[in-house]
């Protein structure tokens, strides 16, 4: 037994002896003092730049420096490019150089322009490229951009999407764009002075109903709590199912002290139809979304083309356009059901239009939803 321990710990000795030889050919130093030596860590030089002293702490350690290419290196301009990138991580650089078309290569950083297409013209000629080295007799690519090329084909930088900014621009308060992709159907509502209209508009753009209600107590007396909760409870109980109601919301000047009756009415009735057509359970579940939006009066108008300045002007006439279009041209832009035809076919004429335009809005905002979250998400 004792023998057995002795000969582990003599080969043992050999092992450490071959290691941490004398002098400094070893990975690891010999301590000066001790009967068996402490191993210090000994440092490598780099080669390329002899800058920098990399401690050797592990295979790991070993690794990284290795495969990734150090700064110092990418700054000497006789340093061979090939010699900068593993060979899996040349293969990829070639893959993307030899086979891009010119749009994909304008998505690499430096090579918008004239370098996407200089690289194309250049494969054309000379034939795909072998080395990365020869990717610099491209016309305008030189030793440093080529190494910043490089590393954007391989980190190629990821932006998000813009889709839900621009949603988040006329849609609130903010909800997954996939929520709303997947809605069947929805409710656009505009309140007025003294009615509220709505529409409801299926994914198919075809129209499922179309009306609007007088609210006689509308800015009214003394504003009575009451008399408001009465006429928009009313339209409530009219409103046909939908997977979201969407709510016109407009935009006041707070300098216009005359502006104030009609911004406490507006603001009034917007917050009853969010408490009577928001479920409770909604508010503190998460996963569940909110079921009344709220939409921007300025990006509906400016969808189509009806802002002067500020100030947005009657739509009317596109409403009898969309409805001139649902009989003559297929597909429509939007599907009106026949007896809505018959109903509404002289409403929006000059005589009518005073009593039209909560109606109008009520249609244009909700086609208008449907195609600006289609542009978003494209």
């Amino acid at each position: 037994m004792f023998s057995s321990n002795l000969s582990t710990v003599s080969a043992a000795w050999r092992f450490v002896s071959t290691v941490a030889r004398k002098g400094q050919s070893g990975l690891f130093c010999r301590s000066k003092h001790g009967f068996l030596p402490e191993l210090e860590l000994r440092f490598l030089q780099c080669t390329c730049c002899w800058r920098n002293r990399i401690p050797v702490a592990g295979f790991e350690t070993l690794n990284t420096h290795f495969l990734t290419p150090s700064g110092p290196c990418k700054d000497d301009p006789d340093k061979h490019l090939d010699t900068c990138y593993t060979a899996e991580q040349r293969d990829t650089i070639l893959q993307l150089l030899n086979n891009a078309s010119p749009s994909e290569l304008a998505c690499v950083k430096l090579l918008k322009g004239k370098k996407s297409l200089n690289i194309v013209d250049y494969r054309m000629k000379n034939g795909p490229f072998k080395t990365l080295e020869s990717v610099v007799n491209v016309p305008s690519l030189k030793h440093k951009t080529a190494h910043v090329v490089f590393d954007s084909i391989l980190n190629p930088i990821r932006k998000e999407k813009k889709a839900r900014i621009k949603l988040a621009k006329f849609i609130k308060p903010e909800i997954d764009r996939s929520w709303l992709e997947d809605a069947n159907s929805i409710v656009s509502i505009v309140c007025g002075t003294n009615k509220i209209a709505w529409a409801s508009v299926d994914r198919g753009m075809t129209v499922l109903d179309w009306q609007q209600l007088q609210c006689p107590n509308f800015l009214s007396g003394t504003y009575m709590a009451s008399a408001y909760l009465s006429n928009v409870s009313e339209v409530v109980s009219l409103l046909p199912s939908a997977d979201f109601y969407l709510i016109e919301k407009q935009s006041f000047s707070v300098h216009n002290s005359a502006l104030f009756p009609i911004i406490t009415h507006m603001r009034a009735v917007e917050a009853m139809l969010f408490a009577l057509l928001e479920p409770k359970n909604t508010l503190s579940d998460s996963s569940i979304p909110p079921r009344v939006l709220n939409i921007n009066r300025a990006a509906v108008g400016r969808h189509f083309g009806l802002l002067v300045g500020e100030s947005r002007t009657s739509g009317t006439h596109i409403i009898q356009q969309l409805m001139i279009q649902s009989v003559s041209k297929k597909p429509s832009r939007v599907n009106f059901p026949q007896e809505l035809l018959i109903k509404y076919r002289n409403h929006f004429q000059m005589d009518h239009r005073r009593g039209g335009e909560e109606l109008c809005d009520a249609l244009l905002q909700a086609v208008a939803f449907y195609e600006l979250l289609n542009e978003s998400s494209s």
